[in-house]
């Protein structure tokens, strides 16, 4: 341990747990710990009671902390680091406290972070682990782009300063910063206290400076003629030129600001600025924009007189009022694009993860949007309490039609009326068969995609033949599989290895994180983890004759001041760890010394017998003075024998004056017993001729002498390795499109509920793992459909890219509803949202059919574009991710609209 000591586990562990779970104050700082070297001092101080059967053993000691593995190269931060998986959140006090206790690897700092508050009104403290990055520029350089961090809650004021500081502009000179958009669009950002989080920056945005004329105008002022086009902030209260207008019906709060009508804008065909990474909302808001009955809703006012301020279930009528002021702003015929930030600030109220300018889920913003204008305009002032009866032997039609009168009663909106069905649920028993019917209403359809559930792993073969170099290969997995899975997987590729005779490990920083077993679930192997595995030659870990030995290199290095003088940090893991295979009771050192230098043979060269490679060299050919190692080989020589007093290499005048230690030392490594990280040495291995005491929970370490690493030791070679076949094959094959039809007969087929979800039977009295079933009972007037793309889980995110068909009219869904009286449910589709890329990332657009026009239109943010139905057809099939389907039943519902929109603006 580190200098000064450590207190008992028990006390250590509960002082940590304490300072980890402390209240996050604004202000406070807090530090990173990578999340790997925390769960190993977990394991260490039995943090968790189910993983504390190793508690204070040395072998799980986690020594020094080892940030490494969060930075990519050396001082930037991985991006996409996840809390508590990548990472843990200490307070400052605590990492002071570990730091003391365990010390750090060398020339490592500490990664601090502040707290501050997030969100844009529902403010809540959170650790600032990224820092915003924004591109700075001045206003006659737009191309010289400098990117610059700050944190979110630094001002505009500071970054006023900072670019002032960067661009050379005296601090007496007035200067204004402008948002740049787009190509022609600017933003004014008037300096003032606002934090650089309240006024909508995001990563990536591009920040101009303007300096002030010496005759007190502004540049920009003078291209009010040109096409460059002014938006002022929707904090602002003043228009910047000309180009920049405001509806008259428009509220000062929600203050959308939009260009001008340019030539050919038509009602409705309007694009959404990105605000930044506001391209999920843009492309939901474009398909609700083009439901024929919602938005005529809306321009005619009908809204007003049915807003529920009151329901402690809505959002005091906000969202209604902003989503209404900004359907009025795209169908006012006026604007060529919209800035949409009045309704995303109003979203953000209500739901603060949508509050920042991180990419979202379009699905999951058209839920809050629906649910949110629901309880905004419920007509039902005062819900009445309803006592759910039996289904007794009543029949579906009467079970079905109370239901949905009893939730009428409580819920009865433009919502409700437009998006709302129902569907069946029926909950089987396995065991007393007891049935169990609900009809739930339901605001959209989700539905699975029919696909092959499987992933590829890249893994590395490490043969028992030490003549052979690794193998790597890239193997098709169950993506719900287990070790075994990948074992089977690796045997079709390398049938003469059994796939029992393998050991599958997770190794990182040259030592082994994880040791799988047989049934571990590959869910929790991440497609950046390393994973090697081994052959052994026995299929049994606990064989009661053969032991498994995880055998780590090391070599000395220079002890440095600081946290890292310490016992812990003499040494430094370099090349891949082993696995080697001894005698459980008859393991000596020379046998494990020979088995370690067997395995090793192909990239360790030994020296001649006569080769004294471990004195100084006074004189080299070329004259030149060798650089005396004495401290090194002083340090290696103590810790492999265990004697203080151990010679050096500098104490070796001549070979008279060799003793029995200068002859061990003669050995290019010693043998060490170390933790499972290999940073503690727990025992010295004495070469005493006598069986080793050795078990399952032993590490070995190879400590090589600095000189015979330099000298026989091959990194080019250690480091080669071959590809299989299978690292070049390509992508798992897919099914070359599934029809919508195929999604809905999944949805609707009988499955079994998990282990973590039992339905608790009220015959039997128990929690069980019934069948379920979904039938569709009645659709509604616009049906939306989520295909469930995105799959989450601790360990991973996948997105699935699946390709589906479905028809641009005349979708029949008459064989999926049950409801024998149910009409005849045929839809037209009248938008879709895409999603290009992969998980948290990407691109997201919509295309939607107008009401008015009767014409498909493609939006990408600001940007419109006419698309024909062919285009369409072919361009969802392809690209969309998650689908939203809003279909109309009857045409006359939208000639109906345009009928009635003609009056409106006439």
């Amino acid at each position: 341990m580190a200098e000064g000591g450590t207190p008992e586990l028990k006390k250590e562990k509960d002082i940590i747990d304490a300072l980890i779970k402390q209240q996050l104050i604004k202000g406070n700082v807090w530090c990173l710990i990578d999340s790997r070297w925390f769960k190993q001092w977990k394991q260490y101080v039995g943090y968790d009671t189910w993983n504390s059967g190793m508690t204070g053993e040395s072998t799980t000691n986690p020594g020094p902390i080892d940030n490494s593995p969060l930075f990519d190269g050396d001082i930037k931060l991985k991006e996409h680091l996840i809390d508590e998986l990548d990472y843990q959140l200490i307070s400052k006090e605590g990492w002071d406290k570990m730091v003391s206790w365990y010390g750090t690897i060398e020339n490592q700092e500490p990664i601090v972070r502040s707290v501050i508050e997030s969100g844009m009104f529902v403010k809540h403290c959170k650790v600032e682990v990224y820092f915003l990055e924004l591109k700075l520029c001045e206003n006659t350089e737009l191309q010289m782009l400098v990117p610059k961090q700050f944190s979110r809650a630094d001002t505009i004021e500071q970054l006023a300063k900072v670019m002032k500081e960067e661009f050379h502009i005296s601090e007496n000179t007035e200067v204004r910063l402008w948002n740049k958009y787009m190509t022609n669009t600017f933003e004014l950002l008037k300096p003032s206290h606002q934090t650089l989080q309240d006024a909508g920056l995001y990563t990536g945005q591009m920040i101009v400076v303007e300096q002030k004329n010496d005759d007190g105008t502004w540049p920009r002022d003078s291209n009010k003629s040109q096409s460059s086009k002014f938006i002022s902030s929707s904090n602002q209260s003043m228009s910047l030129s000309h180009t920049s207008t405001r509806s008259s019906t428009s509220s000062s709060y929600y203050g959308y600001d939009s260009t001008l009508r340019g030539h050919g804008s038509k009602p409705g065909v309007c694009g959404l600025s990105n605000l930044g990474n506001t391209c999920f909302m843009n492309s939901a808001l474009q398909c609700m924009s083009n439901v024929p009955s919602l938005t005529k809703y809306f321009l005619n006012d009908l809204w007003v007189d049915e807003l529920n301020e009151d329901n402690p279930l809505g959002m005091k009528g906000e969202i209604a009022r902003s989503y209404a002021e900004l359907i009025k702003q795209m169908w006012s015929g006026k604007c060529s694009y919209v800035l949409p930030r009045g309704f995303k600030v109003a979203v953000g109220h209500f739901a603060p993860q949508f509050s920042g300018f991180q990419q979202q889920d379009a699905q999951e913003l058209m839920a809050f949007l629906l649910d949110g204008l629901h309880e905004d305009l419920n007509r039902i002032k005062k819900k009445p309490y309803i006592e759910q009866k039996d289904t007794d032997d009543r029949s579906d039609q009467v079970i079905a039609e109370e239901s949905w009168g009893n939730y009428r009663k409580r819920n009865d909106s433009v919502i409700v009326d437009t998006f709302h069905g129902q569907l069946k649920s029926t909950l089987i028993c396995p065991d007393c068969s007891k049935v169990s019917v609900t009809f739930d209403p339901f605001c959209y359809l989700s539905l699975p995609l029919p696909y092959k559930k499987e992933r590829q792993i890249e893994v590395f073969l490490i043969s028992l033949d030490p003549t052979k170099k690794p193998v790597q290969y890239k193997l098709i997995v169950p993506k719900n599989g287990n070790i075994q899975d990948l074992c089977k997987s690796l045997n079709k590729c390398s049938p003469e290895i059994h796939h029992e005779k393998m050991v599958v490990t997770d190794v990182y920083n040259h030592r082994f994180h994880k040791v799988f077993s047989r049934d571990d679930g590959l869910n929790s192997i991440l497609d950046r983890d390393d994973i090697f595995i081994y052959e052994v030659p026995v299929t049994d870990g606990n064989d009661p004759n053969t032991l498994i030995l995880p055998v780590y290199l090391r070599v000395k290095k220079e002890k440095t001041s600081g946290y890292s003088n310490s016992q812990y940090c003499t040494s430094q893991l370099f090349g891949q760890p082993l696995l080697i295979a001894v005698p459980r009771k008859q393991c000596t050192y020379e046998y494990l010394f020979s088995a370690i230098l067997k395995q090793i043979g192909r990239y360790v060269q030994e020296p001649a017998e006569a080769d004294e490679w471990w004195k100084d060299k006074k004189h080299e050919a070329n004259g030149d003075m060798e650089v005396s190692e004495s401290s090194d080989t002083e340090d290696m020589t103590e810790g492999a024998t265990g004697h203080a007093n151990a010679s050096t290499p500098s104490d070796e005048g001549s070979e008279d004056n060799e003793t029995d230690e200068d002859r061990k030392g003669q050995r290019m490594f010693t043998l060490q017993l170390v933790n499972s990280y290999g940073s503690a040495e727990v025992q010295s291995i004495l070469e005493d001729g006598q069986p080793l005491k050795l078990n399952s929970r032993s590490y070995i370490a190879v400590d090589w002498h600095p000189k015979a690493k330099t000298n026989f030791y091959d990194e080019k070679a250690a480091e080669e390795f071959e590809t299989h076949a299978s690292i070049h094959q390509r992508l798992l094959p897919k099914k070359t499109a599934i029809q919508l039809s195929e999604c809905l007969q999944l949805f609707t087929t009988v499955e079994t509920l998990g282990e973590q979800d039992l339905w608790y039977c009220p015959a039997c009295k128990e929690h069980k793992q019934a069948t379920k079933k979904f039938d569709l009972w009645s659709l509604p007037e616009v049906l939306v459909i989520h295909l469930k793309r995105f799959s989450y889980n601790r360990y991973w995110r996948d997105k699935l890219d699946t390709l589906v068909e479905f028809p641009t009219s005349g979708l029949n869904l008459e064989d999926y509803v049950i409801n024998k009286e149910h009409g005849t449910p045929n839809y037209n589709l009248i938008g879709v949202v895409n999603h290009y890329g992969g998980m948290g990332g990407g691109h997201y657009t919509a295309y939607a059919r107008s009401p008015l026009y009767e014409d498909w239109h493609y939006f990408d943010d600001s940007s419109v574009t006419n698309s024909s139905d062919e285009s369409v057809c072919v361009s969802i099939i392809v690209n969309v991710s998650i689908a939203a389907v809003k279909a109309l039943k009857l045409n006359c519902i939208v000639k109906e609209f345009c009928n009635n929109y003609i009056k409106i603006t006439i």
